[in-house]
């Protein structure tokens, strides 16, 4: 590799501005600001609904004709 090319690879500290939540990643930039982290998406705190995949199944069934009565 060549010499003095490079950014230093340094640990930054990650600040969330939703919940305030702080942890520290390796990163050239000294200070990340993100909207969302791990600790408040709903994704990772178990609050994410999957509504939208009863639509699916409900308009598949419909499109060839499954009937659940019969």
């Amino acid at each position: 590799m060549k010499e003095k090319i490079h950014p230093k690879y340094q640990v930054a500290k990650v600040h969330c501005v939703t919940c305030g939540n702080e942890f520290e990643v390796g990163s050239v930039s000294k200070e990340i600001r993100v909207d969302t982290c791990s600790n408040c998406h709903p994704f990772y705190t178990g609050q994410d609904t999957f509504t939208q995949a009863a639509g699916r199944v409900e308009r598949f069934n419909k499109r060839y004709g499954v009937n659940k009565e019969k």
